[in-house]
């Protein structure tokens, strides 16, 4: 066994992955203080052909030196759209026939491993704040809440591990569904 050589892992363009087919789902990060998850985001999204980016409020915006450190050029192929308001953002994103889900731990949130998303639907999924997570007012709206199954004593995971848990489960059960 040997590692693959970058000239051997197909990588496309990113005028190629402009023009890709994506998944339908969009993310929104609501409020996310940190660069490095911002840009974290980015590259997830990247991987698996997400259709945009939301950055709501304070959540930074490329071009921005501590982005690119973790996104490594994912801002250039990813859309994205900066939006003052979470809340408006999300009730357009309603308006336009989104799924809105928020990933947070609430009374009335579904395990991860229990969700089961309809492949005819398109999907938002709401990333919150590093410390106060996603706005009650999101929440409120939402759809549904979603929450990743922890099993230590801090029942917190970083933005960034977050976004890369939920958005692999979605992509397998959607994309290998098809």
């Amino acid at each position: 066994m040997r590692k693959l050589r970058n000239e051997e892992l197909d990588r496309i363009s990113i005028d190629e992955f402009k023009n890709k087919k994506k998944i339908p789902l969009v993310i929104v990060l609501d409020n996310v203080r940190s660069l490095n998850n911002v840009g974290s985001a980015f590259r997830t999204s990247d991987a698996f052909c997400i259709d945009k980016i939301y950055l709501c409020g304070i959540t930074g915006k490329p071009p921005h030196r501590e982005i690119n450190k973790t996104a490594l050029g994912a801002t250039d192929s990813v859309t994205w759209e900066h939006v003052e308001s979470t809340l408006t953002l999300i009730k357009q994103l309603k308006e336009d026939g989104y799924t809105i889900v928020s990933i947070e731990q609430a009374d009335e949130s579904i395990m991860l491993n229990d969700y089961q998303p309809n492949l005819k639907e398109k999907y938002c999924f709401v990333f919150g704040n590093e410390v106060f997570g996603v706005d009650d007012e999101v929440i409120n709206i939402s759809d549904m809440c979603l929450e990743i199954p922890q099993f230590g004593t801090k029942h917190s995971l970083n933005i960034s591990v977050s976004v890369g848990i939920v958005v692999w489960d979605h992509y397998c059960k959607t994309v290998f569904s098809y």
